[in-house]
């Protein structure tokens, strides 16, 4: 039978989410304001607070696309691992 996810299991995804992005940010050589510029904000909170999912702050699917576009990875590369968590 289906099975929402749990708080705990939302928390896990989006931190993996988040570490997910850092590494990648890095990886590109962008510090979180640099990201944040690109993107379009006007400081780093959106970023540094979805890297570490401060006050459940996330991205939703359309900027994790877009981050996806700005870093050059493909969008599975911001969400690896969360099949793990979903299928433990």
């Amino acid at each position: 039978m289906f099975q929402k996810l749990s708080e705990k299991e939302i928390k896990e995804v989006h931190l993996q989410i988040g570490r997910n992005l850092k590494c990648c940010r890095k990886d590109k050589g962008y510090s979180q304001l640099d990201l944040a510029t690109e993107l379009g904000y006007k400081s780093t909170s959106p970023i540094a607070m979805a890297e570490i999912y401060y006050k459940r702050k996330h991205f939703n699917i359309e900027g994790l696309a877009n981050l996806s576009r700005c870093l050059g990875v493909e969008i599975e590369r911001l969400l690896e691992g969360v099949d793990d968590i979903l299928n433990k």
